[in-house]
């Protein structure tokens, strides 16, 4: 026993150590973290505090888009998704279920309420393997109304999923202008709206505000501590945004344009009415367009073709062109030009008038009403100055953007450089501008000489004081004419809708005076020429109303309709601007102007009558008679009494004597096939647009029966057929840089 003793000593003495040092190291540690309060560099009273302290998050409300009247827009709601629990862990007490336990009776009670067949919601519900599932669309978005309905029915396993939605109460509305919101998770892992498109995009930290927050010390156990201090930071909401929209404009707008596109089923519909003393967009539209709520539509057009998509205007631009030369005292409405074609210089390429021909020798102002190419290539090349007419695109803004309060606008090109280029900018082809410039630019022309710069934002509040913290004021972009010019081009504005033949005459609207102009530009095609067709163009009217002190500026373009033998293309623009203009005026209190003019194109019945006095009934109306027979009395017309004529119509009058065959040389078909009913000859035709050549020679007696032929061609193919012949020189001379000789415009 003795011999083990020196052992036993040695390892209590090594035990002793041990057990010394780390009694050391314990007490060294506990000094050292109460001097420092540290530990591996962290402090232990904020850990304490992380641990011990809860933060709840106070969500700010996003804020809402108002009209200019205070009208909702868009708005936060509150919706609910509904989820079903399949999970039977989830239930603690078999007496008080927490999952679906009657799958059959739930989907039944379900199917009452969402728009789901109770075949589908119970294969949903018999889902093996699933803790919960949702019922899509049909589920998503639920009102409060039908989250109480269906929590009264007590479905054991059924809850919902309280969210904030974006709601947009009138549905389409506008909706490229105020566009739509998702919701995102950011790099904090929050779920934050983010609005897309228009502005809720742009306006998009101003709207969504800030979240608040609220701390509170708790026990180990979660509790709320006695006496606790609690940290309350509030949330900030997003502000309010008033448009210039105004609600009742933008639903007449959207039921006119939705009445179109249905009818004629066209590629694109742009619509744009503005108070032109201001610069308000008080509506704003265009085909194809989406819901903003479910999207749906919204694949086919995802940007707003008014501000960011730049267009050939066509024959609207000749507006401006005619502003340029009454403020440069070169326009005399009383002088002559020989009408049908026109050189820049010898050896250039002639541009034509949009019916090929012309109308022989005609006035200025009538060139005008008749939409003239070549009155306006005159003025330009003649008058005005090509140097001279560039500085007027300048000051009608369609050389920059107009700065609108929208994202993404863009601004269109202007083709100078070439003498060809110079003249076709003057009526609209080759030069691009965008719907918006358009717009503005013609304010000036309305609003005396003071172009307005378009806004569509009129001030931004806060959402709780109502105090302003943004917005935009009335701005004048620039005085490119004035006043006394403003008012002479609306007065010739004026007759291209009132004028026997003015191209506009189809929006002529009751009680109230029209000043615009017709546009039928071309459509460049995939392989850089202009498309072919009657259909292909887009049709459009830039106008304002009432002419002396207009109130509204409104353009309206509507690209490649699909349209009958029997109808234009103006005859949808007119469906829109017409309905549009006249509903808005009414609805502003504009009263209707009082005039002797005709207020209506019903024609009257003239059977009985001398051809002569039916003649100049219809003249004093401002129509066009056409007499067929050799009589005095008239037996009959087409078209019938009270029919509404068309832009372009002609009316044909049938007298007692012998009738002959009319030269009907660039005659619609619809005024061929009049002829062909109140004739009795069979009418047959070849081709599209306007007729070329008859079968039967004009002044050979008619022959109830009888055929006659019709070969149609539409401007376009008479203009290439005349480009044929013209010499290489000529052609080659105006060759663009890329080589390609520009087409004219066939626009009216």
């Amino acid at each position: 026993m003795q011999k083990k003793q020196p052992n036993m000593n040695a390892g209590a003495a090594i035990l002793f150590v041990i057990f010394s040092l780390l009694f050391f190291i314990l007490i060294f540690r506990f000094v050292s973290l109460q001097v420092t309060g540290e530990t591996h560099g962290q402090s232990l009273v904020a850990k304490a505090k992380q641990k011990y302290a809860k933060e709840n998050v106070i969500e700010a409300s996003r804020g809402s888009i108002f009209d200019r009247n205070g009208e909702v827009v868009a708005e936060d709601t509150t919706a609910y998704t509904l989820v079903a629990i399949l999970d039977k862990s989830v239930t603690e007490n078999p007496k008080k279920p927490k999952h679906v336990i009657d799958p059959e009776k739930t989907a039944r009670e379900l199917a009452k309420h969402i728009d789901m067949e109770e075949s589908e919601i119970y294969k949903r519900l018999s889902k093996k393997g699933s803790f919960q599932v949702e019922f899509g669309k049909a589920g998503r978005d639920i009102s409060h109304q039908t989250k109480r309905e269906i929590d009264e029915l007590h479905l054991p396993g059924i809850t919902f999923q309280r969210e904030k939605k974006r709601f947009y109460p009138n549905g389409v509305f506008s909706s490229h202008l105020i566009g739509y919101v998702e919701n995102e998770k950011g790099k904090d892992g929050k779920i934050k709206s983010s609005g897309k498109l228009g502005i809720e995009a742009s306006l998009n930290e101003k709207l969504n505000g800030q979240d608040g927050s609220v701390k509170f010390d708790t026990d180990l156990f979660g509790y709320l501590l006695p006496n606790a201090k609690k940290e309350i930071k509030p949330a900030k909401d997003g502000d309010n945004v008033y448009l210039t929209i105004d609600k009742k404009i933008q639903t007449f707008l959207e039921d006119a344009m939705k009445k179109v596109d249905k009818e004629y089923s066209p590629k694109k519909i742009i619509a744009v009415v503005a108070d032109p003393k201001t610069g308000d967009i008080l509506a704003m539209s265009q085909r194809p367009t989406f819901h903003p709520k479910t999207r749906e539509g919204l694949e086919k057009s995802w940007h707003n073709e008014i501000t960011e998509t730049s267009i050939e205007p066509g024959s609207t631009m000749k507006i401006f062109t005619l502003a340029a030369a009454v403020e440069e005292k070169k326009f005399n409405p009383n002088e002559l030009y020989q009408s049908g074609s026109y050189k820049v210089t010898p050896k250039s390429q002639a541009i034509r008038d949009h019916n090929y021909t012309g109308w022989g020798t005609i006035s200025y102002l009538e060139g005008i009403q008749r939409s003239s190419n070549v009155a306006v290539a005159k003025l330009v090349s003649e008058k005005i100055g090509f140097d001279k007419y560039r500085e007027y695109l300048d000051r009608f803004g369609f050389d920059k953007k107009t700065g609108i309060d929208l994202p993404n606008e863009t601004k269109g090109k202007i083709l100078y450089q070439w003498p060809v280029e110079k003249i076709t900018t003057s009526y609209g082809q080759g030069t691009t501008v965008t719907p918006i410039q358009l717009v503005q630019a013609a304010t000036a022309v309305a609003n005396d000489g003071k172009m307005m710069k378009p806004r569509v934002i009129d001030k931004i509040t806060e959402s709780n004081t109502d105090k302003v913290v943004g917005g935009t004021d009335p701005k004048v972009a620039g005085n490119p004419i004035s006043a006394e010019t403003a008012k002479e081009v609306r007065d010739i504005l004026e007759t291209v809708v009132t004028a026997e033949k003015g191209t506009g005459r189809i929006y002529n609207i009751e009680g109230y005076n029209v000043a615009g102009k017709t546009g039928t530009s071309q459509i460049p095609g995939p392989d850089g020429r202009y498309m072919t067709g009657r259909e292909n163009y887009i049709f459009s009217f830039l106008g304002m109303a009432p002419k002396d002190d207009p109130k509204l500026v409104m353009y309206v373009a509507v690209q490649q309709p699909e349209l009958d033998e029997m109808t234009n293309g103006a005859v949808p623009v007119s469906e829109i601007f017409n309905t549009v203009m006249k509903s808005s005026l009414q609805y502003l209190n504009i009263k209707p102007a009082t005039s002797e003019k005709a207020t209506s194109d019903k024609i009257p019945a003239f059977e009985g009558e001398s051809a002569d006095s039916a003649a100049k009934a219809l003249k004093a109306q401002g129509l066009i008679p056409v007499i067929l027979g050799e009589g005095k009395n008239v037996t009959g017309q087409m078209p019938e009494p009270g029919s509404v004529l068309l832009e372009g119509e002609k009316v044909l009058i049938k007298t007692d004597g012998k009738m002959t065959v009319p030269d009907m040389t660039g005659w619609s078909l619809r005024d061929a096939m009049k002829f062909s009913q109140i004739s009795g000859m069979n009418l047959n035709k070849s081709g599209t647009g306007y007729v070329s050549k008859q079968s039967i020679q004009p002044g050979a007696p008619v022959k109830k029966g009888n055929f006659i032929i019709v070969d149609l061609n539409t401007p376009e193919e008479q203009y290439e057929e005349a480009k044929k012949k013209e010499s290489k020189e000529a052609e080659g001379a105006n060759q663009s840089p890329g080589g390609e000789v520009r087409e004219e415009d066939v626009s009216d």
